[in-house]
């Protein structure tokens, strides 16, 4: 998971990318980075930390230009060293910069294609600079070499070759030195992208987004969603080219999206998360009272903050008082997208404390987003118990999560999923709960589709292991766990910062 910003103008885009950068901080707190173009001249600062440590006053006074892209990384692929923030760039053809959500499932053949036929060079393990490498092959040979001047079909022929090479999830956003901007959504459209506009002088200014909540907060009015398989181009002028390159594309977005990933404030693909979050506590609600009709909750605390509209509406639904239990520290990230199980654990007794009053003598029943390793609701559990709840229940706004994810979310290994080959009694023996209730798969689908019926299907492969891009088979998934369980990366991440300077430009 990461966000990834573009923005053309006519005037200065630097301080509009860093705004839009801070609003969609949620979705990477390890690294960040910036890219413009003044004229012909490339201007890149990208370190690792948040959005407002890496940017200081006398950074943002050299990235100048009318164009330009951010990127605010969580890892998943590759590696968590600061070496593999972005934009990357290359520069042939022109000079591309690129910014990537999301993870390609074919990464390492690609990597040896890359040498091998295409040579090229990778000095990363990133699966974005195999992307990036194979775009810029690919608008080579589309422009071939008679050619200085690019069009819009020269593009859109390099991405439709993307699409056949690269498989997996990605929203990306790139910056064609001297020419605009590019931005395209694989296949399936696991991953959100979001186009906007505004007047601009003479000229129109457009902004690329994750999520909506940039163009609300900078002022751009919405040109809907890139579709699935989609590219966008858009010139120096703020003229925006569409087309559709994949042969074979079917929106499938990622339904941990509208659970836990996005602001509750976005809309992705048409679906308003916040009523989509509502939805999932009103049906959340109804089961637990098939379950339980005589049940004897006496409050529903949510974990806070993406599960408090999930928890607000369910405790309406079977008759419950509300209350905040559990007060934030506002200045520690999401535990979720921390790497390791050990600053994890950390990280949850600082993030939260108790409001004792909520728990003592009282069958209180907690409410979350989701379940994934168990370590934050083992210890918010425990919290809860500490300050004095009779009885503490739990429940879960999402269903068991028992595969792995490879679509740019950090469940990578089954082992790790505190759901895989546990029933839900032996997971709420395990997370210390006295009861526990999950979602049902369907009614979170239905959750969501309600605020889009067109939408047919969604990636929920971490629920029930059908991977939407149909690449994804045992064997990959064993490599895959070989390479990015917590172990693995943390010793990765220890001798890349051991050799690795700053990068500061």
């Amino acid at each position: 998971m990461c966000g990834v910003i573009g923005i053309v103008s006519q005037s200065s885009v630097n301080y509009a990318i860093y705004e839009a950068l801070t609003v969609v901080q949620h979705r990477g707190q390890d690294a960040a980075g910036m890219v413009t173009c003044d004229d012909l001249r490339v201007h890149l600062r990208k370190d690792g930390g948040l959005v407002r440590d890496v940017f200081q006053s006398r950074h943002m006074a050299q990235l100048v230009g009318n164009v330009g892209i951010g990127h605010v990384r969580y890892p998943t692929a590759g590696s968590d060293s600061k070496a593999e923030a972005q934009p990357l760039y290359v520069n042939s053809p022109y000079g591309i910069a690129l910014g990537h959500n999301g993870n390609l499932t074919n990464a390492a053949e690609l990597s040896d294609e890359l040498f091998r036929e295409d040579l090229r060079q990778l000095n990363t393990n990133s699966d974005s600079e195999v992307l990036l490498n194979v775009f810029a092959h690919e608008l080579r040979e589309s422009i071939g070499t008679s050619r200085l001047q690019l069009e819009p079909d020269d593009v859109f022929r390099a991405v439709g070759r993307v699409y056949e090479r690269c498989h997996g999830a990605y929203a990306v956003v790139a910056m064609i030195v001297g020419y605009g901007l590019v931005a395209f959504r694989d296949a399936n459209g696991i991953r959100p992208l979001i186009l906007g506009e505004k007047p601009d002088t003479d000229h129109k200014s457009v902004l690329i987004a994750s999520e909506s909540v940039a163009l609300d907060v900078l002022g751009y009015s919405s040109l809907g969603d890139v579709g699935a398989g989609e590219a966008v181009f858009v010139d120096l002028k703020g003229n925006i080219h569409r087309k559709i390159c994949s042969k074979r594309s079917s929106l499938s977005p990622c339904i941990f999206e509208y659970v836990y990933l996005a602001r509750p404030d976005s809309i992705i693909d048409d679906v308003a998360v916040y009523k989509s979050r509502l939805r999932m506590g009103e049906k959340l609600g109804h089961r637990l009272l098939e379950q339980w009709p005589d049940h004897d909750i006496e409050t529903v605390i949510p974990v806070p903050d993406t599960s408090r509209t999930c928890a607000l509406q369910l405790a309406n639904v079977i008759g419950v008082k509300y209350r905040e239990g559990f007060i934030k520290n506002r200045y520690i990230g999401r535990t979720f997208i921390m790497p390791g199980q050990a600053e994890r654990r950390r990280s949850v007794k600082q993030k939260l404390n108790a409001i004792e009053l909520e728990f003592r003598g009282k069958n209180v029943l907690l409410v979350d987003d989701s379940i994934v390793r168990g370590t934050t609701s083992q210890q918010i559990i425990q919290m809860a118990r500490e300050a004095g709840a009779r009885n503490v229940y739990f429940a879960s706004a999402a269903p068991p999560v028992k595969y792995p994810n490879v679509y740019g979310i950090d469940m990578p290994v089954a082992g790790e999923l505190v759901a895989n080959n546990r029933s839900t009694d032996e997971v709420c023996h395990q997370i210390g709960a006295d009861w526990l209730i999950y979602q049902k798969l369907e009614d979170l689908v239905d959750a969501v589709r309600e605020g889009n019926p067109s939408i047919e299907t969604f990636d929920s492969s971490c629920f029930d292991g059908n991977y939407v891009t149909g690449d994804v088979t045992w064997d990959y998934l064993t490599a895959l766990e070989k390479r990015r369980n917590d172990g693995t990366r943390s010793n990765r991440r220890n001798e890349l910062d051991s050799t690795e300077p700053s990068v500061i430009h």
